[in-house]
């Protein structure tokens, strides 16, 4: 006796796998399931039970993070389910992409600290600048996440070999020479107050910052990406009050990764020299 094949028709099919007709054609166009057989005359699609298994497989590939065009790949070579390499890259990028999500937590969490702690506290103020002692280390560094290896594995060790002394409390800073954003080769600019000024070295140079009478700044909590969020505030805040910039604003740090472990406790004072148009 000959074996009665079922034929399902596209709607019968998209109800048994709870796919749309829209995304059934989607996939014939794209080559991935095919109908079985088509009617000449009326163009009905009709379906096999075999093509229920593979939609199956469609499913189930897609909700693991396999792309159409991957599962098409196993499918062209008769398979259907992935390799075991197939399935190690699968893995690998789960974990990327787990830590990118982590990332973005990290940045989210950051983002509503720092609302927070923007509703409670005056962010703007003015204060005088003095003039200052600072060694110098400026350099062209492939990113900021660079700036705090430099610090600690090259500027901090030839200071102290200088014999530079700096007074309590302590103030550092950084100046971004670049003329505009960067994300690589990063013209920077390292100066730490010190006592006085010593022998330049081909690390350190001595310099005399002359006073700033008036700096607008701006305290900035959290982590470092937050930092063009903040400058974005300050500068429409400068011209809102009509302050004209005169120097390079300076990134001071006062809270960092060397006594807090919590990024969202971070503290950074943008300090930008400026007269006011009364003066001008």
């Amino acid at each position: 006796m000959k074996n009665y094949k079922i034929k399902l028709t596209i709607g019968e099919f998209s109800k048994l796998c709870c796919v749309t007709v829209k995304t059934l054609r989607h996939y014939e166009q794209l080559g991935l399931l095919v109908p079985n057989e088509v009617n000449e005359w009326t163009g009905y699609r009709y379906y096999s039970v075999e093509q229920l298994q593979k939609m199956l497989s469609i499913k189930e590939l897609k909700s693991l993070g396999f792309s159409l065009e991957e599962i098409q790949t196993i499918f062209d070579r008769n398979d259907t389910w992935p390799n075991m390499e197939e399935i190690q890259l699968k893995i690998q990028q789960c974990k990327e992409e787990l830590e990118l999500l982590k990332h973005r937590q990290k940045q989210l969490r950051a983002l509503k600290s720092f609302q927070k702690k923007k509703n409670k506290m005056e962010d703007y103020f003015i204060e005088k600048l003095p003039a200052i002692v600072v060694a110098s280390h400026r350099e062209t560094i492939g990113s900021y996440a660079e700036l705090g290896a430099l610090c600690v594995n090259v500027i901090g060790p030839e200071m102290q070999r200088l014999g530079c002394k700096c007074p309590e409390p302590g103030y550092c800073y950084t100046i971004d020479h670049n003329k505009e954003y960067r994300e690589t080769n990063i013209d920077i600019e390292y100066c730490e107050m010190v006592t006085e000024k010593g022998v330049d070295s081909d690390i350190i140079q001595f310099k005399e910052i002359p006073e700033v009478p008036m700096a607008v700044c701006k305290k900035c909590y959290g982590p470092y990406e937050l930092l063009p969020q903040h400058y974005t505030e300050l500068f429409a805040y400068l011209e809102e009050k009509g302050y004209k910039i005169t120097d390079h604003p300076r990134c001071s740090y006062i809270d960092g990764i060397w006594n807090q472990e919590d990024p969202q406790k971070w503290l950074t004072i943008i300090q930008v020299p400026v007269v006011g148009l009364e003066s001008l």
